[in-house]
């Protein structure tokens, strides 16, 4: 009885481990893409105009 109940929450847990993980991904990606942003229009006056 323990393995379909195992299988069962593996099965319930996936789609919200792979949800969190691709937020996070996509977080890591864009801290890295703003700060490659930064420092390629450094100087820039529309970093200024940026929120």
């Amino acid at each position: 009885m323990p393995g379909p109940l195992i299988l069962v929450v593996i099965l319930l847990s996936f789609p919200i481990i792979v949800g969190l993980s691709t937020a996070a991904l996509a977080g890591v990606i864009g801290y890295f893409l703003n700060r490659d942003a930064e420092i390629r229009y450094e100087g820039s006056e529309l970093l200024d105009t940026n929120i």
